[in-house]
C-alpha cells in the first residue's frame, strides 16, 4: 500500500470516528442515538452547579414548576410567600425567566386587575403560540398567614410580557368533579398544538383530567382514572395511601399532579399518590398504566426531545425513572452526583437538558451529555 493510500485511509477513519462521536455526544437526541437494538443506549446527565444566576436583589421562594419558550428560555414559577423575615422583603416576582446559561431575562406576576392570581403557585406552561398558562393549588384550610383562605379554582393565560388574556374558572367557586366551569386546585396543564385544546391535571381537590378550548376556555370533555367518570373525596390534606390493593389499584385519582400530550396524541397522566402513570387517547380512552407502589412514583413527567419522544421521564423516590414510552417499561434512571432530588416538576429543553424544580430545596439544570450503553 502506498503512502498516499495510507493517508487516505487514515483520513477516512478519522472522519468516521468524528461522525460517530458527534452523533452520540454533540448532537442531542439525534435519531441514530435512539436506535433500538440489543445494546440499548440511555441518556446521561451531569449537574450544572452554576445554573441559574439569580439577581442579588432578589430571593426565590419554593420553585414549583418549570417551562420553556421557543428560544429555550427557562420559565420558573416560584412561591414568594414561602419566604420569611428579611428574605420576604426581597422576594422576586413569582414568574422569573432565565436563559439556558442561567442569565436573568425578566420577571413579572402577582395580583392584578381582572384576574385571580393563585395564592399558592403550582404549575406553569408555555404553549406553542407562546402564551403563558399557570395555576395554583391553595386549600382554604391551609392556615398560612400570608395566603387568603380561598381555593385556587382558576387557570390564567398571559402573554410573555405578563399581559392578561384569559381566565378559566374563579377562585373558591368549584363545585367538585362534575363542575365544567371551574377547576379545583389544578396541578398542571398542557396545550395540544394539533387541536388547540388545554389538558388539565385537576388535581389536588378534583380527581380528573379536564379539557378546555385554549382560545375560548369552553369546556370540551373530562375523565377520571381508567377513563371512567371522575370521583373521590376532596381533602385539604393529601390522603396518603398506606396499603395498595392488588391488581390495577384504587379506582379514583389521588393528586393528579402532571399531564403531558405526546406528538402522537397520547395523553400521559401522573397519579402521584397512587404511584402510577396512566395513558389515554385524546378522548379519554384508557390504554395502559405503569405503577410502582414500593416507592414514591409519578411525581412529574417529561418527554425526551427526539422526534419520536422515545423516553418518558418520571419522578420517583430519589431518582427520575427513564421509561420506554411505547412499552411503558422502566429501562433506567437519572440520578447524577449532586442532583437535588426527583423534582416537584421537571421539564426538558430542545437540547435534551433536564431541569428540576424541587420545592423546599431549589432548582437545578442537568446537562445532557449524550447516550451511553445501559448498565447490565
Amino acid at each position: 500500500m502506498t503512502r498516499i493510500t495510507y493517508r487516505i485511509a487514515a483520513i477516512a477513519v478519522a472522519v468516521f470516528v468524528a461522525v460517530v462521536v458527534a452523533g452520540f455526544a454533540g448532537l442531542p437526541f439525534a435519531t441514530p442515538a435512539y436506535a433500538a437494538d440489543a445494546a440499548r443506549s440511555l441518556p446521561v446527565f451531569e449537574v450544572d452547579p452554576a445554573w441559574p444566576k439569580i439577581p442579588p436583589k432578589w430571593k426565590l421562594g419554593d420553585p414549583s414548576s418549570i417551562a420553556f419558550d421557543a428560544q429555550d428560555n427557562v420559565w420558573v414559577l416560584h412561591r414568594p410567600r414561602t419566604l420569611k423575615g428579611a428574605d420576604l422583603a426581597m422576594a422576586a416576582p413569582p414568574v422569573i425567566v432565565f436563559s439556558g446559561t442561567g442569565d436573568f431575562v425578566k420577571a413579572w406576576g402577582g395580583d392584578g386587575a381582572g384576574y385571580d392570581w393563585p395564592q399558592r403557585e403550582h404549575g406553569i406552561h408555555i404553549d406553542y403560540k407562546g402564551y403563558v398558562w399557570l395555576g395554583g393549588n391553595n386549600c382554604p384550610e391551609s392556615g398560612h398567614a400570608l395566603l387568603k383562605q380561598v381555593a385556587d379554582d382558576a387557570l390564567l393565560k398571559f402573554t410573555q410580557d405578563g399581559k392578561f388574556i384569559l381566565q378559566i374558572g374563579k377562585s373558591n367557586q368549584s363545585k367538585g368533579d362534575n363542575d365544567t366551569a371551574n377547576v379545583h386546585r389544578a396541578a398542571d396543564v398542557r396545550v395540544d398544538p394539533k387541536t388547540d385544546e388545554l389538558y388539565v391535571a385537576d388535581g389536588y381537590g378534583n380527581h380528573r383530567v379536564i379539557v378546555f378550548d385554549a382560545n375560548t376556555g369552553a369546556f370540551k370533555r373530562m375523565w377520571g382514572a381508567f377513563g371512567k367518570p371522575p370521583g373521590g373525596v376532596d381533602n385539604c390534606d393529601i390522603a396518603r395511601v398506606e396499603k395498595f390493593p392488588p391488581g390495577d389499584g384504587l379506582p379514583d385519582y389521588n393528586v393528579v399532579h402532571a399531564i403531558r400530550v405526546a406528538k402522537d396524541g397520547l395523553v400521559y397522566v401522573a397519579d402521584r399518590e397512587n404511584r402510577r402513570v396512566q395513558v389515554f387517547t385524546a378522548d379519554g380512552k384508557y390504554i395502559r398504566q405503569l405503577a410502582r407502589t414500593t416507592t414514591a412514583f409519578a411525581r412529574n413527567l417529561a418527554f425526551s426531545p427526539d422526534p419520536e419522544q422515545q423516553f418518558l421521564y418520571v419522578g420517583a423516590g430519589k431518582d427520575i425513572a427513564i421509561v420506554e414510552r411505547k412499552t411503558m417499561e422502566v429501562v433506567g434512571s437519572i440520578a447524577p452526583k449532586g442532583m437535588i432530588g426527583p423534582g416537584h416538576h421537571i421539564e426538558v429543553d430542545s437540547k435534551g437538558n433536564l431541569y428540576i424544580a424541587q420545592t423546599g430545596t431549589g432548582m437545578q439544570k442537568l446537562v445532557f451529555k449524550g447516550m451511553a450503553p445501559a448498565a447490565r
